[in-house]
């Protein structure tokens, strides 16, 4: 019931600016209300509200339960490293891949340290700490600086680990990036390939399109079909609603994306790599390890069961908390 209602409030959001602001407000008061409560307390509350299941952390079997127990209890510090967005480049440099980096403009503590007038007339703005707080700086349309200040300087005294208790974010040092905007030659719009690597082996890839609304933001509308590692499509729904798989190629230089999607994974014994494939070039997005806070429903249930058969708990890659 509660898990119905959230998603009806949710999808109002999307639609109305009011209403999210005000379900924003709503949820940050939530988090802090709830900061005192146990991290397993929390996991099995917060994976009930937004799955409508409840969490086995006992015996996890299921691919979300298995990540909710490594979200616990892993504590690999080249986690941290490599959620930063910042951090993660030094880390895909040391694996010999900096050609696949993309530009960066400036790095800041404070959103007011920014000169506009010293950027390029196109830019792509993030932080490096959470998910969501986008933006794309474009001198030749309406854009709100004192707005942006406000919102990215307010995102930045967020710690985003209690949205999730994803512990890789709690001690990452919060910054803004600016970088390049990757754009199509043809003005198509990005496709995001989601490589997910299980000890450094590529087994499925999500392919996302539409992820980003016309301002940079994140679009709640954004849809996602799901491949083998030899990129033949797998009728299997995670979260977002499917898309016409005949729109989307095999990309030529798929089997070099493969590749680097597996060095990066290596030290790892689950993440999700994301790649840029635009013009022929490939370029590193991010490194992920629990996709949607561990919390998108799989269907049919079986490929949930399946893709939790491919994380081995007892894998020496998994760095204890007591160890």
């Amino acid at each position: 019931m509660i898990y119905d209602i959230k998603n009806k409030v949710r999808n109002i959001s999307h639609r109305n600016s009011f209403i999210n602001k005000l379900y924003l407000l709503a949820n940050r008061a939530k988090v802090s209300l709830l900061s005192a409560l146990s991290d397993e307390k929390f996991a099995k509350m917060k994976y009930k509200e937004n799955t409508g299941r409840t969490l086995n952390l006992e015996n996890p079997k299921t691919f979300n339960e298995k990540l909710w127990w490594l979200k616990l209890n892993n504590r690999d510090p080249l986690l941290t490293k490599c959620s930063d967005k910042v951090r993660v480049r030094e880390y895909v440099k040391e694996c010999g891949l900096e050609h696949i980096l993309n530009e960066v403009y400036g790095v800041y503590d404070n959103a007011n340290d920014i000169d506009f007038d010293e950027l390029p007339d196109k830019a792509f703005i993030k932080t490096n700490h959470g998910s969501g707080t986008n933006i794309i700086w474009d001198r030749n349309k309406p854009f709100n600086k004192d707005k942006f200040r406000k919102r990215f300087n307010k995102s930045l005294k967020q710690n985003y680990y209690w949205q999730s208790r994803e512990w890789n974010y709690k001690e990452i040092e919060p910054k803004i990036i600016v970088e390049k905007i990757l754009e199509d030659k043809e003005n198509k719009s990005l496709i995001d390939y989601r490589f997910l690597c299980f000890d450094g082996v590529v087994k499925m890839i999500f392919v996302d399109i539409e992820t980003a609304a016309k301002d940079g933001s994140h679009s709640p509308y954004a849809k996602r079909n799901v491949y083998d590692k030899d990129f033949n499509y797998l009728n299997i729904k995670v979260k977002r609603e499917q898309f016409d798989s005949s729109i989307i190629e095999k990309p030529i230089n798929f089997d070099g994306m493969i590749k680097y999607a597996e060095k990066l994974s290596e030290p790892f014994h689950f993440c999700r790599v994301d790649l840029y494939n635009i013009n022929g070039n490939i370029y590193f997005g991010e490194i992920t390890f629990y996709p949607g806070g561990a919390m998108q429903i799989v269907e049919p249930e079986e490929w949930e069961r399946k893709m939790g058969d491919w994380i081995d708990l007892k894998s020496d890659k998994i760095k204890l908390i007591n160890e």
